[in-house]
């Protein structure tokens, strides 16, 4: 027997915050109350709304629209959504039980192509499962939503980790480009590329950030800004255009990104727009710095040619918030996602160290 077909989740239901939130009061997702709940990030910065999941196929369907992004946030909340499924098979029949699990995990596994994070956590839950395979359904349940809270504590002290060590890459009175969102809103907090921006802050740096819109879905505009804000930092907002132009004009220090797939010889994929920053960071002789934790790695993808790119819908690109600026029959080509070679990486900064000028070779020394 198949399950039933699920709330969809423009039903689930919602708790909404007086604006604005401090960043250090947010949490992008929490477990609560028998639920996931998770910061509806499409309705940034003018609305702080709490949507709640009580099942996998509606964390699936959260990922997929964007209520969550950023490579660890869609991890933790992947399993979170494995641990919602075993909850809700829990009271069924045994004999159902893993095949209907394995359900739930491959509908979670095409939410999104691109973040590793996302095969990552349901890998490790799984594992979970089968390793508890002789016990009851409802033990089974509880180990998997502890390796889910386990995952999020660890996202958290693996980005205070590369926050650290990055925070000494970083001069005093540094200005700072940033492209994307890769801060708490892209984790379980602290953030890694804006992680390493407030680990700076905190050891005493006086700096400023200049962020990129990062079109077509401006979550540099509406996310990374927001969130910088609430933190106290000078922030000038750019159009990704503008980058070019700062840098020839030496108002750059340095550029720092996350990432949402790191190949095993360094090539990195992240939000589109991404590549040509680093190559103008290269002509202009500016540090360009990918934050990410290990579990962004992939080890299995021998080069960045390989990594899925993820395309998204063509309404995302002809208008936004409901206005419409393109030709209704025009094509539309949207990746999400671009790759940056190696050798345009200055370093990869991760919880365990700081590669310069990545390679498989020192990538593979970082596992070992």
């Amino acid at each position: 027997m198949r399950l039933a077909r699920l709330p969809s989740i423009e039903r689930m239901n919602r708790t909404e915050l007086p604006r604005p939130a401090a960043a250090g009061r947010f949490e992008t997702l929490r477990w609560h109350d028998g639920a996931l709940e998770m910061i509806d990030q499409r309705l940034l910065p003018t609305r702080v709304v709490y949507a709640r999941y009580e099942n996998a196929k509606a964390v699936a369907d959260g990922i997929r629209s964007m209520v969550v992004r950023g490579a660890p946030a869609i991890g933790c909340a992947a399993a979170y959504g494995v641990a919602l499924a075993a909850r809700s098979l829990a009271s069924g029949p045994r004999e159902a039980f893993f095949e209907r699990l394995e359900d739930a995990i491959r509908v979670l596994g095409e939410s999104r192509p691109t973040a590793v994070n996302l095969s990552w956590a349901l890998a490790r839950q799984k594992r979970v499962a089968l390793a508890h395979g002789d016990a009851a359904p409802a033990a089974i349940a509880q180990a998997l939503l502890a390796e889910a809270h386990a995952i999020c504590t660890e996202d958290i002290a693996a980005n205070r980790a590369m926050g650290a060590l990055g925070a000494e890459l970083i001069p005093d009175g540094a200005r700072i480009l940033t492209h994307c969102n890769a801060g708490a809103l892209a984790t379980a907090g602290h953030g890694t590329a804006l992680g390493v921006i407030r680990s700076a802050a905190e050891s005493g740096k006086h700096l400023s950030v200049w962020v990129d819109e990062t079109r077509p879905l401006l979550q540099g505009a509406r996310l990374t800004s927001w969130e910088l804000m609430q933190d106290g930092f000078a922030v000038t907002l750019i159009a990704d255009s503008a980058a070019g132009a700062l840098m020839s004009r030496g108002q750059v220090d340095v550029v720092i990104v996350g990432a949402d797939r790191v190949a095993a010889n360094g090539d990195t994929a992240n939000k589109i727009g991404t590549y040509p920053l680093a190559v103008l960071a290269q002509r202009h002789a500016v540090a360009f710095y990918v934050a990410c934790p290990l579990s962004t790695v992939d080890m299995a993808l021998e080069h960045g040619g390989l990594i899925p790119i993820e395309e998204r819908g063509a309404e995302e690109l002809t208008g936004f918030a409901g206005a419409r600026w393109a030709p209704d029959e025009v094509r539309v080509h949207n990746p999400a996602f671009d790759v940056t070679p190696a050798q345009l990486v200055t370093a990869l900064i991760t919880e365990r160290g700081v590669v310069r000028r990545p390679d498989r070779d020192k990538l593979r020394a970082l596992f070992s």
